[in-house]
């Protein structure tokens, strides 16, 4: 991989801007894809936007910004676009700074403001080295998610295509799966979290083998078949189905025969249920019945001490003495069989039979 320095004047950067909307956004003289399809929409407030101009028209230092090469030439903008945005948008004319548009400005401060010099780092070489060292340099400012640092190093039309199904905020990811989704699609992470799913956590690899494809139709339709089963599946919608991993449920219990109506039931009673500590997790425990998602509420310490005592300090299996940090707390009637997380239903085991009774 290489890296360079490169120096340009703003006059230079808006050279040719052009903001085409869904089409991108170009300038320095069309050799500089300002807003790449990877990209965020432009985020920045006023106040933000306000500031870039403030830091050229007293002639502060800009933070550097970071481009990749091409393989034509041209460049993209990996870190800076907001900046970017904010100067050429002035220097057209879309808003006014103190009062004053860029054209009102007398000729000198126009001249200023145009030969200010920018720092701009070049990268070019490997996806891999390339994702390395983006995401060692997205340390300040706006920062880029690791999905947009992704969507930078594996460029194309399958991420462009992708980007049409997940990555605004009424794409058709977002219309369909709102209720079930964490994040935010202008952030791409309806996009990640569709990925993890179907490459079951292997996101990089994904990208790299699908970069020269044409279209991403087998993430979304993909997507569609998970949505779809979830909704079919669990009948009523709750706050706590957000961040679920859906994907994974939908791989494995798809071809199940399942009750709705019977798992709303129990849903329904887990939900009440005080022991229950993590809402989220009862959606794969009603599938799995691994009690670990569920984070089941722990006795207090004072209940253990409190037991402990009346035990004497004896296990309540073996009989033999043992100090409170060499024993653990037990439910006597199972959990998952009724028994309640209740000083009533504890009794302190020595690790060993606390350990043989689990393996039972």
């Amino acid at each position: 991989m290489t890296i360079e320095m490169k120096h340009i004047t703003v006059r230079d950067l808006v050279a040719g801007y052009c903001d085409n909307g869904e089409g991108g956004v170009r300038g320095y003289s069309g050799a500089l894809d300002i807003r790449p399809k990877f990209q965020r929409e432009f985020v920045y407030k006023d106040k933000q936007r306000d500031a870039v101009i403030d830091t050229i028209r007293k002639n502060f230092p800009l933070n550097v910004m970071y481009w990749a090469v091409r393989d034509d030439g041209t460049y993209e903008i990996i870190d800076g676009q907001q900046r970017t945005i904010s100067v050429a948008q002035y220097v057209e004319g879309d808003f006014s700074f103190n009062g004053m548009y860029f054209s009102n400005l007398p000729n000198d401060k126009q001249a200023q403001i145009l030969d200010y010099e920018l720092s701009i780092y070049l990268c070019s070489g490997a996806d891999s080295e390339k994702l390395d060292w983006f995401e060692t340099i997205n340390i300040a400012g706006e920062k880029l998610t690791k999905q947009e640092l992704r969507n930078a190093v594996y460029a194309g039309q399958w991420v462009s295509d992708a980007k049409k199904y997940f990555s605004k905020q009424g794409c058709p990811a977002y219309r369909i799966g709102q209720d079930y989704m964490k994040g935010s699609p202008i952030r791409q992470e309806y996009l990640e979290t569709a990925i993890q799913w179907i490459s079951k956590g292997e996101i990089e690899d994904y990208m790299g083998r699908r970069k020269s494809e044409s279209d991403a139709r087998v993430l979304w339709e993909y997507f569609q078949s998970v949505i779809t089963w979830v909704k079919a599946t669990f009948i009523v919608k709750r706050g706590s189905m957000k961040g679920v991993n859906w994907g994974g449920l939908y791989d494995d219990h798809k071809d199940r025969t399942l009750d709705p109506h019977e798992l709303e039931a129990e849903i329904s009673r887990l939900v009440d249920d005080e022991d229950v500590a993590k809402e989220s997790g009862i959606y794969p425990y009603v599938l799995t019945r691994d009690e670990k998602h569920l984070n089941i509420r722990a006795f207090s310490k004072r209940m253990k001490q409190r037991v402990y005592e009346k035990q004497t300090g004896q296990c309540a299996r073996c009989g033999e003495a043992f100090d409170m940090n060499q024993m653990e707390a037990d439910h006597i009637t199972p959990w998952s069989e009724g028994g309640p997380t209740r000083e009533e239903n504890c009794q302190m085991l020595c690790k060993d039979c606390n350990r043989r009774k689990a393996s039972k």
